[in-house]
């Protein structure tokens, strides 16, 4: 089989091209706004507070839906820049119009009057109007959600980091498998940032606390699939013969350890992909960032994770611009 060790560098430039397109929408925000849209993540009410709306319009009023004028009627009743999302959905073989509209907080003085100064003014436009949830998040709240998430990221890295460090006690120079598996993780991280950027700007996904969620659950995920490839690497150390060097060794062990990977993210893929298809609107962005997670951590678990041993065993940075990083693959294993 191909050498994949050999080609690491292919591996890292592929990943930097994805990374850096996901970096110029990310990285953007506020500099650049194209009409109603801004490049960078599109929070939710979860993490800037605010009101969110969900309104249902009758079938007879879906053709004159337009979201410049529902923000309109919400800015002639208190609330200015309502973000306004509409969609068309079938209910009892009915097209009915919807609309998802992120506002400032309710008045804490009078919330029923702003709930229905604004049905009032949607039903003189439209008429039969009907809320279907409204939900309200303070800012102090949404501060606390954003630490939080934070804290639960790094804390979880740190924690897998430490734990690889202990499980690979055994085998030399511990402390690479447990740096190098977070290394990944965070490229994983980063990856799956760019991508929700650019979802964002293309189709208004927001990040919200489901989003923190799928997050922790891709790095549980991410790390399963690079402990199997690690543990594979230990033991074809320990059991390695005379004179193999270390790149064929890990390769040896990513080659024997790749279809299990496959198959064993293809089980929790295909249960995605239906959940994302059939499963609505409710759950679809956390199931699409769990996609994205998935595949942005199999692809590291082979690709990334393992070569940043071999480019540490070596200490490749060291070598970069003269001849030594063409030799490593010569040097053989501790």
């Amino acid at each position: 089989m191909e050498h994949i060790i050999s080609r690491r560098y292919w591996w890292f430039t592929l990943s930097l091209l994805f990374i850096a397109f996901g970096f110029y929408f990310l990285l953007l925000h506020p500099l650049v706004t194209t009409g109603r849209f801004q490049l960078g993540l599109r929070p939710s009410i979860d993490f800037t507070g605010g009101s969110l709306w969900e309104l249902y319009f009758p079938q007879q009023t879906v053709d004159q839906l337009n979201s410049d004028e529902i923000s309109r009627i919400f800015a002639e009743n208190g609330f200015d820049e309502a973000l306004v999302q509409l969609s068309v959905a079938e209910i009892d073989a009915r097209q009915i119009g919807s609309a998802i509209v992120r506002t400032k907080s309710l008045s804490p003085t009078d919330p029923l009057g702003d709930q229905q100064r604004v049905l009032n003014g949607l039903n003189a436009r439209y008429t039969e109007v009907t809320r279907e949830r409204l939900e309200t998040v303070g800012a102090t709240l949404s501060q606390e959600a954003a630490r939080n998430a934070t804290v639960a990221v790094i804390g979880a890295s740190v924690a897998i980091m430490l734990y690889l460090t202990w499980a690979f006690r055994q085998a030399p120079n511990p402390l690479r498998y447990g740096v190098c598996s977070v290394i990944a993780m965070f490229h994983d991280v980063v990856l799956m940032f760019g991508v929700v950027a650019i979802l964002g700007f293309f189709f208004s996904v927001e990040i919200d606390v489901l989003f923190v969620t799928a997050l922790l659950t891709i790095l549980a995920f991410s790390v399963h699939d690079k402990i199997v490839v690690f543990d594979r690497i230990r033991e074809n150390l320990i059991e390695r013969r005379g004179g193999e060097v270390f790149d064929d060794i890990v390769n040896h062990s990513i080659v024997q350890t790749l279809p299990r990977s496959i198959n064993t993210q293809l089980t929790p893929l295909f249960t995605l992909m239906a959940l994302l298809l059939f499963g609505g609107d409710t759950i679809r962005n956390f199931v699409l960032i769990m996609l994205i997670g998935l595949l942005s951590g199999t692809y590291s678990s082979i690709f990334i994770a393992p070569q940043l041993l071999v480019m540490w065993e070596h200490q490749e940075w060291k070598s970069w611009f003269g001849r030594g990083r063409r030799e490593v693959s010569t040097v053989p294993a501790n």
